[in-house]
């Protein structure tokens, strides 16, 4: 048997694939659990980004969903949070009041449009985390926005007022 001696050398991109390093959403509603508990001594926010791209039945590309990956962590505080609520939805809990959060919320949307990538735009939909909600109904509310600021276009930030 031979053993080769020095270092082996692969001429290999480096692997991004920051995105498929995020927690799922299971995480999400395990983060969000969490949060709830303290949500009336600390306000905080549900954002879910999701991806708009015109509609060409492919899957988003992965380089588009690391950029937008590494657009978000850069946005965001020390004790805000990041994970993937869906294949091109990214939900973010923000310390804040509401007004914080639609504000991160329209910076985000608009820095997805400018990260170059042909025809990709987001729209973010938010939702309050109230004490007594489960985990599962703010990502429910945040999602629902999601669903009306893709309908209402590229750049649009929906944010869950409750029932009229």
């Amino acid at each position: 048997m031979t053993i080769a001696h020095g270092p082996v050398v692969l001429d290999l991109p480096a692997p991004d694939g920051c995105a498929a390093l995020l927690p799922g959403p299971a995480d999400v509603l395990a983060q969000l659990d969490a949060r709830l508990a303290t949500a009336r001594r600390r306000p905080a926010a549900l954002l879910v980004l999701g991806l708009l791209r015109r509609n060409d039945t492919w899957p988003t590309p992965a380089p588009a969903l690391d950029a937008t990956t590494r657009l978000v962590a850069a946005s965001l505080r020390g004790d805000d949070w990041i994970g993937r609520s869906g294949p091109a939805e990214f939900a973010v809990l923000l310390a804040g009041d509401p007004a914080d959060a639609d504000a991160v919320a329209a910076r985000l949307a608009a820095g997805v449009a400018a990260l170059g990538h042909p025809g990709l735009r987001a729209g973010v939909g938010v939702a309050v985390l109230e004490e007594g909600l489960p985990a599962r109904e703010v990502l429910r509310r945040a999602t629902l926005c999601l669903t009306t600021a893709r309908s209402a276009g590229p750049g649009s930030v929906i944010r869950y007022r409750g029932v009229r």
